[in-house]
Order: structure tokens, then C-alpha cells, then sequence
């Protein structure tokens, strides 16, 4: 089967000379003989979702968030959810209202930080080591805005385990500019498989609810012809904080730049609701890191959050720096979801306007294509719902959805037979917040690449969390 048709290969034979055989589809399952029940022990909609190019379309759903703020109605509901909570409590198990939900899971929004996926694919083009730190560093700083649909703050769906979400990408070969400081590499540097008679590169999107308690969310993309992967895990961590809620995003993701075998850490900062009693807006918060241990280099950026008194919003700074020299080869100021300047060692400067950058639509399947858990058939109920403004029908299609998993948990925990996720694997021997990208079931690791077959970070290998608490660890043992 060829990639035009399904995004892997369909035989063990042809898997070994794929380029990122790493995320098992219904294809390789089917091949390999492997049903759900052999392969999972569990539920039978843990199977792979069967996902064809053709069937893709440029999405047109309209999820902006159009509100003017909090109604009076509403207001008396959130006062009375705030007296019955306590500043720094978990919110992870709180019923919140409906009215406050976005109309998107929350796999889908980590799918829009990658509106500008030119920008990343630009990253692998670059000339120099130091080229392609600064180029990730750029597509990192303009990744988020995308994320929220409008001013509003409102929060998208929880993940329901095992919910998945796919979409891809295609952006023309022409779009896709490097930074460079250095001639560009020999021709014949270029990957044998890459696909010169396309007009296109095509980044493919596959993430997965991984685990409920606690709620992490496991998301990953390719570029086969560019020869880029990413893989990232997130716990996603809330909690009150008087008229704010905070939310931690907590884990890492990696960057592969197979061309040169480097590798980019990068953690994810917080994200904040504010005003949450008038009119909720969003601001981000913290410093993240990025580093490339093969390079030397590294950046840290630093999300500020907006002073009680004065200060500006949505500020961020950025100094990337090659480590064993000690030398800072630039800095960036400005606002996430607005200006960015960049200075560069070399003495050049560079402005970037994220509200003008060219917004690349997702090419997603329509609902009678996809399967019962992915996210938009999965909560197509409770978004039909919201967007009638039908608040009450809503909450009733919401419960029913987590009704349902709390059931199918039940039964998993008579059956002892634990949570096995459809494209993740959990790294180590340690039960830690690591997670990985599966090869097929059944299939031969043997595929060529020097780099390995799995994707993710045992964080026993790099910048560990710290030691899981016993309760952690006990609901991931539990595959809960």
C-alpha cells in the first residue's frame, strides 16, 4: 500500500525502509493479523484508526470564540463554584459549568499551535547548527497565538482516555525558507526519499489521550520528506487561584532533525485565565527551555506575566546561546500573539508579525469518516449543542460521554486488564511521565534509521520531572 493511500506501509518488509514507521495505523494492525482484543486486552475501540489522504479536506469549521464576556446568570453560578473552593486547590476533578467550554478538545488545540507549520519545516533547511536553533526558536515563539480561538478565555474539552485526533498539513515547497548564515548544503545531501515532483510537503498529526488520572495528553507529527518529527507528552495541571485559574503544562516534547541527527528539548509554559468573573482573557507564564545536546546550544524563554500594577501583556523574551563558548548569538523581545523583534550576533535584526503570518488550514476528515473516539465525532453532541447556545443539553451530553468512561474504567479494573493507548508506549522501567511513539504491533524494528525506532524521551535519559509521587504512580500503574 503506498503513502498516498495510508500514512504507513502496510507489511513488515516495506516498514524497513519507511523513514518513520513510528505510529501504528489500522493498516499495519490489519497486516500483521493483530486484532484490538489481542493486541490490547481491552475495550474494542482501543484499534488504530484507518486514515486516508484522499478522504482529507481543508477544514472550514468556524470554532471562533465570538461572546462578549460572562452573563449575569452565569456570574452567580461562578460565585458560587468560587465559596466552595480554596486558593491553590486542584481543579482537575471539578465539575466546572458548560458555559465556559470551548468548542474543541483539547487535542485539537494543540494540533492549531502548529498553524505555521512553514516555520517548522524551515528548521531542518537550515545551513549551520546555530541556523536551525534560532529558526526553532522563532516557529516556537510563534506557535501559540494560533492556539486560541479569539480574545475570550474558555476552556476546551478534557480528553476523554483513549479520544484521538488526527489532521495533516500541506505547504508548498516555496513557502518553506531557512534562515542561513552559510551556503546551503550539496544537493546530494538530500534524503533519497524526499519527493522532488511534489509541489507540497505534507505534515501528518496524530494525538492521543494517553492516560486520565492524571490527564496526559500525548501529541505527534512528521514531515517525511524533510525528514522532521516531533513528540511531545503533557500532563495538564490546574488549579485555583482566587479570580484566575492556572494551568500547568507539565512534560516536554522533542524536536528530530533526522537530516543531522539532532535532537531539540522543549518544555511548554502555563497558561492563565484572568478576570475570570467579567471578560476571560488569556495570558501565558513561566520560563521554558530548549537545548540540543549534540550542538552546544540552547535558549530560554521567558513568558511574563502582566504586573498587578501597569506592565504590559503578553510580553516574552528569548536569548538563544551556544553553550561552549558562552556566547549569546541572539535575543528576542516582544508579544506572543503580536510583535517580535529578533537581534542577531551577526549585528542583523528581524521583525515578525505573528497577526500576518500566513495561517495554514488544517486538512482534516469529515465526521462520517472518522471513527467513534476520535475528537470532533466523539464531542460532535456537545459542540451541536453549544452552538445553539443550548447550555442545559449540553451539560447532559457532556455527562453521558463521561458517564461512559467512568464505566468502561470499572470494567477494565474488574477485568485487571490495564489501559494500553493506540500510537503511545510508555519508556522505562520506572513508572514516569515518559511516552513514546509505537512501532506496529508485531512488526520488525529494524527499519534503518540510526536514531532508533521509538520517538519521546524516557526522562530517566534527560530532564526528569522528579520522582513521581506514590498516587502518580499508582494511577499510571493502574492504566487509569
Amino acid at each position: 500500500m503506498a503513502y498516498s493511500r495510508v500514512y504507513l506501509a502496510a507489511s513488515s518488509r516495506s516498514l524497513r525502509h519507511t523513514p518513520f514507521p513510528l505510529v501504528a495505523w489500522a493498516s499495519a494492525v490489519v497486516a500483521h493479523g493483530l486484532s484490538c482484543s489481542t493486541t490490547c486486552g481491552i475495550l474494542p475501540n482501543s484499534g488504530p484508526e484507518l486514515v486516508l489522504s484522499e478522504d482529507e479536506k481543508s477544514d472550514t469549521e468556524d470554532q471562533e470564540e465570538t461572546e462578549l464576556g460572562v452573563m449575569e446568570d452565569q456570574r452567580s453560578v461562578i460565585l458560587h463554584l468560587i465559596s466552595q473552593l480554596k486558593l491553590g486547590m486542584d481543579l482537575t476533578k471539578v465539575v466546572l459549568p458548560t458555559f465556559i467550554l470551548e468548542k474543541r478538545s483539547l487535542l485539537e488545540m494543540y494540533a492549531d499551535f502548529l498553524a505555521h507549520p512553514d516555520l517548522l519545516l524551515a528548521v531542518t533547511a537550515g545551513a549551520t547548527p546555530q541556523d536551525r536553533v534560532i529558526g526553532f526558536v522563532e516557529y516556537y515563539l510563534t506557535a501559540f497565538h494560533e492556539g486560541r480561538k479569539g480574545a475570550l478565555a474558555k476552556k476546551p474539552y478534557n480528553p476523554i482516555i483513549g479520544e484521538t485526533f488526527h489532521c495533516s498539513w500541506e505547504v508548498p515547497k516555496d513557502k518553506v525558507k531557512a534562515r542561513r548564515t552559510a551556503p546551503p548544503a550539496p544537493m546530494g545531501h538530500e534524503h533519497p526519499m524526499a519527493d522532488d515532483s511534489s509541489k507540497s510537503y505534507k505534515l501528518r498529526f496524530v494525538a492521543e489521550q494517553v492516560s486520565h488520572h492524571p490527564p496526559i495528553s500525548c501529541f505527534y507529527c512528521e514531515c517525511k520528506e524533510k525528514r522532521l518529527c516531533v513528540n511531545t507528552h503533557v500532563w495538564t495541571k490546574s488549579k485555583f487561584m482566587g479570580m484566575s485559574v492556572g494551568v500547568s503544562m507539565i512534560g516536554e516534547g522533542v524536536l528530530r532533525l533526522l537530516e543531522h541527527g539532532e535532537e531539540y528539548v522543549f518544555t511548554l509554559p502555563s497558561a492563565y485565565a484572568r478576570s475570570i468573573l467579567t471578560i476571560p482573557w488569556v495570558e501565558l507564564g513561566g520560563k521554558v527551555s530548549i537545548t540540543c545536546a549534540k550542538t552546544g546550544y540552547s535558549a530560554t524563554v521567558t513568558f511574563h506575566t502582566k504586573p498587578f500594577y501597569g506592565g504590559k501583556v503578553h510580553r516574552v523574551t528569548a536569548e538563544v546561546k551556544h553553550n561552549p563558548t558562552n556566547t549569546i548569538v541572539c535575543k528576542a523581545h516582544g508579544e506572543w500573539n503580536g510583535t517580535l523583534e529578533f537581534t542577531y550576533n551577526n549585528g542583523e535584526t528581524k521583525v515578525i508579525d505573528t497577526t500576518t503570518l500566513p495561517v495554514y488550514p488544517k486538512k482534516i476528515r469529515p465526521l462520517e469518516k472518522q471513527g467513534p473516539m476520535e475528537s470532533r465525532n466523539l464531542w460532535r453532541e456537545v459542540t451541536q449543542c453549544l452552538r445553539l447556545g443550548d447550555m442545559e443539553a449540553a451539560t447532559e451530553q457532556k455527562r453521558r460521554l463521561e458517564e461512559k468512561q467512568r464505566a468502561e474504567e470499572r470494567k477494565r479494573e474488574n477485568l485487571r486488564a490495564p489501559w494500553r493507548p493506540k500510537y503511545f508506549i510508555q519508556e522505562g522501567e520506572r513508572v514516569t511521565i515518559g511516552w513514546a511513539g509505537t512501532t506496529p504491533r508485531g512488526c520488525s524494528q529494524d527499519c534503518g534509521l540510526s536514531v532508533g525506532i521509538t520517538v519521546g524521551r524516557c526522562l530517566r535519559q534527560g530532564a526528569c520531572l522528579g520522582t513521581l509521587s506514590g498516587s502518580l504512580s499508582g494511577a499510571l500503574a493502574q492504566g487509569r
